[in-house]
């Protein structure tokens, strides 16, 4: 056979064997999202033999999910295996020094709360340590193994367990559950902030003691605006990191969150003795701190700062201080344009590697602890990296993380530091990922009219056709202070959005994070206009390279920013078929009056409301109800807080009586996020709906 003929024949073969392949394949469906299953960020144990993983089973009915603690030999020797399996679910398991126990917080049976426990590996139960009111929550092994640290909530001003168990049981008795306040902030997300502190726990790792509070009566905890550096109410975490010497903990929280309605926090590192005495103040002013971190060989605690601090948003940079604290930190990379992640260091403490967001994806770079330029060490060109950790003792030195893609759930890789060849080791999702017929995002650029480089995804439906055409769906993200990643999301997921035969596209516009700190700066005094002219010329350029996208079928969607960029093109075009809007906001002045957390709003806007109305009302969308035309989706969870209820309620009055074709969704005991099975499955049904609607 002649060798075109035979080269013909070869490529035919592949063809077919390519399409029979794909016709095996089924498009993916939200029982088969939501059901992935969620493996944590890997912790390997000390001597680098083994790594431990949370592997949380989800299911549509809460009370069915499981959350279990996993092993896995760090060479990949053997498949994981099941460590735990409590019906209440475990969570924060950390190494012993000797890497012989591990512990972790769960509720288990008699259990009110998560409380401590510890397994030795060489057989047995788990061990409870602990038995605190609030429950415990993030342990941490002293060096000399002998004591655990854990984080609980307090009541303010208690002195003890007895006395908090005391309060607690006030609260819930009280007739009257008014709640009140006299200062600021109120709410946090979904839940009304009370009087409940996180306050720092030890207790003997044999349990033969229980556990100590090195906070109570401390001044540290009764100045008013004092916090963690978490999410507030009793989630907030310390942030805690022992000593090299086991003689004291050194942890980041705040004590003028008081003043959060006209100024920012200041996050600090403060040195907490097991001996005793008021918590030592290594940091101060403005500069916040946060992630404290000693190194191995003990001589430096590194962490993150937003030194450089702009008005309303600053990189988090790497910075390292002598141990004993004995001068001012340093930033040991000043010049990497990227904000700082995850990171870990070499068993020498002469290196550290670290994540960050870089034009998509989540790359490792790594920096000399004495400091440098950073090295581009461990590249994603597709997906991201997250969950990064290097075990002491291991030689040559290896590192652990999760990676995923937006076709590949997140698993446990081994990567060596010295070839940079990764292995993975876990497998939770392979299977049904590899079952589904779904593409790798593809990626384009274009120079924005502003003169801005902008970067965006593409997403492609099923079955997909290049001879074809395809409507197009233009998706906005939240933040602003974000980027759409190479990863799969539960809550916008590219591909689920795509499966009725649209093309989904993904920009990142101005004030998005992963293209270096002035691009995040450039919303500043522009929270909307620009962003939006950012995604509707992207949406062009996709039109213009892609022959595929039919540039006559439109629709925009996006949530939390997102909404507000959808609402602001309620507002500002007429080029979109259809809008969907979740927690989005109808004005800024109402935003700003009535969200969880409102200063930086005002800093956006260079001054309050009454002092520049103008350049409040230029940007709110209710201010242009009088053009609205478009039909949309309107959507919101009842309990959020962060763009509360009475936004999507305005932009929704306004589009009925401009009568606008609209619907209304209204989740009831839903945040800011759409996390629960059934209502998730819902709002996929209700977009396919809209889309369908108006798109076909």
């Amino acid at each position: 056979m002649p060798i075109a003929r035979l080269a013909l024949a070869l490529s035919l073969t592949l063809i077919t064997a390519a399409v029979l392949h794909a016709a095996d394949k089924k498009p993916i469906d939200h029982e088969t999202l939501f059901l992935f299953k969620s493996v944590g960020s890997p912790t390997p144990s000390p001597d680098g033999r083994w790594v431990l993983t949370s592997v949380t089973e989800s299911a549509y009915d809460e009370k069915d999910e499981v959350s279990d603690i996993w092993i896995v030999p760090a060479d990949g020797s053997a498949k994981p295996r099941r460590l735990t399996a409590g019906k209440g679910g475990e969570s924060g398991a950390a190494w012993s020094p000797d890497s012989k126990r591990i512990a972790f917080t769960a509720k288990r049976d008699g259990d009110e709360a998560n409380q401590l426990y510890v397994l030795d590996l060489s057989g047995g139960e788990a061990q409870r340590i602990t038995k605190l009111t609030l429950g415990a929550r993030a342990p941490k092994w002293s060096p000399d193994g002998k004591l655990i640290l854990v984080q609980s909530a307090v009541w303010r001003g208690v002195a003890d367990e007895d006395a908090n168990k005391k309060a607690n049981d006030e609260r819930k008795d009280a007739k009257s559950k008014v709640r009140a306040y006299d200062g600021f902030p109120i709410r946090q997300w979904d839940k009304w902030l009370d009087d409940k502190q996180t306050h720092l726990f030890v207790v003997p790792a044999d349990g033969s003691s229980a556990p100590r509070d090195l906070l109570a009566g401390t001044k540290l905890v009764e100045a008013k605006g004092f916090r963690g550096a978490g999410s507030g109410g009793s989630s907030d975490s310390l942030d805690p990191d022992w000593a090299p010497d086991s003689k004291s903990i050194v942890i980041n929280a705040t004590t003028n969150l008081d003043i959060a309605a006209y100024g920012e926090p200041a996050f600090h590192l403060f040195e907490v003795s097991l001996a005793g005495g008021e918590p030592k103040a290594l940091s101060s002013g403005d500069i916040s701190h946060a992630g404290p971190s000693f190194s191995p060989d003990g001589k430096s605690l590194c962490f993150t700062t937003n030194a450089g601090a702009a008005v309303i948003y600053a990189h988090d940079r790497l910075a390292c201080a002598a141990w004993p604290w004995i001068a001012s930190p340093r930033q040991i990379a000043p010049k990497f344009d990227r904000s700082v992640g995850s990171f870990a260091f070499t068993p020498d403490s002469r290196t550290i590697y670290f994540t960050a967001e870089d034009g998509g994806h989540i790359r490792i770079w790594s920096v000399p602890v004495a400091g440098g330029e950073p090295k581009l060490t461990i590249d994603a060109p597709q997906g991201a990296f997250r969950g990064i950790s290097i075990p002491e003792m291991l030689k040559p030195p290896t590192l652990f993380a999760i990676w995923e893609s937006a076709v590949s759930p997140g698993e446990v890789v081994r990567i060596d530091l010295g070839t940079r060849t990764k292995t993975t080791l876990t497998a939770f999702n392979a299977e049904n990922a590899a079952a589904i017929d779904w593409q790798p995002l593809r990626e384009f650029w274009f120079t924005a009219k502003s003169g801005r480089r902008i970067h965006s995804f593409v997403a492609l439906p099923p079955a997909f056709d290049e001879s074809k055409t395809y409507p197009l769906l233009v998706l906005i993200h939240g933040g602003h202070a974000n980027q759409w990643t190479d990863v799969i999301s539960k809550r916008w997921n590219y591909h689920l959005l795509a499966k009725p035969g649209y093309v989904v596209i993904a920009t990142d516009y101005r004030g998005s994070t992963g293209y270096g700190e002035q691009f995040t700066l450039d919303i500043d005094g522009d929270p909307l206009r620009g962003p939006a002219n950012d995604v509707n010329e992207a949406a062009d350029e996709a039109i213009r390279l892609f022959p595929f996208i039919d540039g006559s079928r439109q629709c925009a969607a996006g949530a939390s920013y997102g909404g507000h960029l959808a609402n602001w093109m309620e507002a500002s075009t007429d080029r979109y078929k259809c809008l969907i809007s979740h927690a989005g906001l109808a004005s800024l002045y109402a935003q700003w009056a009535t969200s969880d957390a409102i200063y930086h709003r005002e800093l956006m806007m260079s001054g309050p409301f009454w002092e520049k109305p103008e350049a409040w009302l230029d940007q709110s969308p209710a201010n242009y109800a009088k053009k609205f035309k478009t039909p949309m989706l309107v959507s919101v969870g009842e309990n959020d807080y962060r763009v509360p209820l009475n936004n999507a309620l305005e932009m929704y009055a306004l589009l009925q009586r401009q009568k606008v074709p609209s619907r209304l969704l209204v989740w009831p005991d839903t945040n800011h996020w759409i996390t629960k099975g059934e209502d998730s499955r819902r709002f996929y049904e209700e977009v396919h709906g809209w889309l369908e609607k108006w798109l076909k």
